[in-house]
């Protein structure tokens, strides 16, 4: 109970359930809060770990002497590494873009990977975030130049 002076009277709060109320409010803001946290972690961590497996899959893929086999070996590269990872992507999809093979020995020449991750947030039941978000990176590595080529 406090005792608030207003003038010359003296008057008496009761403020007995008013840490009820705070706590019927403020528990949802924060559990939301902590759910948004969550949500950008795994997000970010993810992101990242999709540009890794990105990278191997294009380093994988240019080493490689002909297309087919550069294509299969960077599929595998990124799968692998995102296993390594610990992501649980529900689907991945890895594009080779190998027509720079046909390039002729001492000519510059690129292979360019993309990862695509669906990331699965079903488990946070956050108003306002999807059940799924797709991670997405690109990475590009030079094929050497002059080594030779199927």
């Amino acid at each position: 109970m406090t005792l608030l002076r207003t003038g010359r009277r003296v008057q008496a709060r009761d403020e007995r359930g008013s840490a009820a109320v705070e706590a019927v409010v403020g528990l949802p803001a924060f559990v939301l809060f902590v759910g948004l946290i969550i949500f950008g972690g795994r997000t970010a961590t993810t992101h990242q770990s999709v540009e890794a497996a990105a990278a191997d899959a294009a380093r994988a893929a240019s080493i490689e002497r002909s297309a087919t086999v550069a294509k299969n070996k960077a599929i595998a590269a990124a799968t692998t590494s995102l296993t390594n990872q610990g992501i649980g992507c529900l689907d991945i999809d890895v594009t080779v873009d190998t027509s720079q093979f046909n390039r002729a020995v001492g000519e510059t020449a690129t292979v360019t990977v993309t990862v695509q991750c669906r990331l699965d947030f079903a488990d946070l039941s956050v108003p306002g975030v999807p059940g799924s978000r797709l991670i997405k990176a690109t990475t590009s590595s030079p094929i050497d130049t002059w080594r030779e080529r199927e």
